[in-house]
């Protein structure tokens, strides 16, 4: 199928052969490095090594007094407090994370055009990529930048998941903008659905062969393994074979360990597994209701586990904030120094 920014592949079998190299990928920020090496999951320290993400954006913007009223969310911060985004993305740094995730959860065509901005896609996308870059070459230049891409409609209900085509498209034009703008990695998060799903991966394979992540929104409720659509996530493993990591996100943090455990036993031996959860609870309003609930120390206990269960990058999602991810960071660093004593 014809998919992304213009390579030809198949879901189940994707090769380089079969890929046309975008012009924009010579013009990232390793643009120094093989263009091949780019297109290999392990050629570089550039591409391995990265263990803790950022945490939450739109949760943190409402906590500082930004609007982040549906249905715009987070993106309402690329029009009116730009300056408040770029310190965000510097105090993760400054905390300890390995990679800042781009604003871009709401940036899509569709979810702008709720409110009158759908033809500004390209351009907020852009803006939002050029903020967490800016940021991430004053304040850490090794990190990486993932671009986030989200569901194209209400990440808890996944009966407005729009058909299959509609996703290719949409998805394909989403991860079209974040690789034209030079994100490192693309991070498809809290995908609740297998049809969405396996066109964000799709296309995101076809962009970046190599260089994506995709993680899921799961039941709190049963045994673990569902996504939020009551579909099975190990249907999507075939799918996910050539991804840079696979995980769970947005599921709060003490449901998170079995979720992993879960992922880990379905998954390949060599997978990297990706967790990062929440604190707090969705609101209808203002998208995300904070709460003081799980502090950044009990957090990391509960990361502790999802370590043990076998996740191998950790994070924060909605409700998170920089002493999460202080705390996240000090516990691997904890566990090096242990390792070496």
């Amino acid at each position: 199928m014809i998919c992304g920014i213009g390579c030809v592949a198949t879901v189940g079998d994707f090769s380089l052969s079969q890929t046309v190299i975008p012009p924009t990928l010579t013009s990232f920020h390793v643009h120094k490095r093989s263009v091949l090496d780019l297109f290999n999951p392990c050629a570089s320290v550039f591409i391995c090594g990265f263990k803790v993400l950022d945490g939450a954006t739109g949760s943190e913007l409402e906590r500082r007094g930004v609007d982040t009223s549906l249905p715009l969310w987070s993106a309402r911060t690329l029009l009116d407090a730009p300056e408040i985004l770029a310190q965000i993305h510097r105090e993760y740094l400054e905390a300890g994370a390995d990679a800042i995730t781009t604003n871009t959860f709401r940036t899509h065509r569709r979810s702008l055009a709720k409110a009158g901005l759908g033809e500004r896609a390209r351009e907020l996308t852009k803006r939002a990529v050029e903020i967490a870059q800016r940021v991430r070459d004053e304040a850490n230049p090794s990190a990486r930048i993932l671009g986030s891409v989200a569901p194209l409609e209400d990440c808890y209900a996944p009966a407005l998941a729009p058909p299959a085509d509609e996703c290719a498209r949409e998805h394909g034009e989403m991860i079209r903008h974040l690789v034209e703008a030079g994100v490192d990695f693309l991070l498809i998060e809290t995908m609740n659905n297998l049809t969405e799903a396996k066109a964000a991966i799709q296309a995101a394979r076809c962009a970046l062969p190599g260089r994506w992540i995709a993680s899921f929104c799961m039941r709190r409720h049963g045994p673990p393994g569902f996504l939020l659509s009551g579909e099975r996530i190990d249907a999507l493993m075939p799918s996910l074979s050539d991804s840079y990591a696979i995980g769970i996100n947005c599921v709060p943090a003490p449901d998170m360990e079995s979720q992993v455990r879960h992922l880990r036993s379905i998954a390949s031996p060599t997978a990297q597994i990706v967790a990062y959860a929440n604190v707090g609870r969705p609101d209808s309003l203002r998208g995300w209701m904070n709460t003081d609930a799980v502090s950044p120390a009990r957090y990391a206990d509960y990361a502790q586990a999802w370590l043990d269960a076998g996740a191998t990058i950790i994070g924060g999602c909605c409700g998170t904030t920089p002493a999460t991810i202080a705390a996240l960071r000090q516990l691997l660093r904890h566990q090096s120094n242990s390792d070496i004593t």
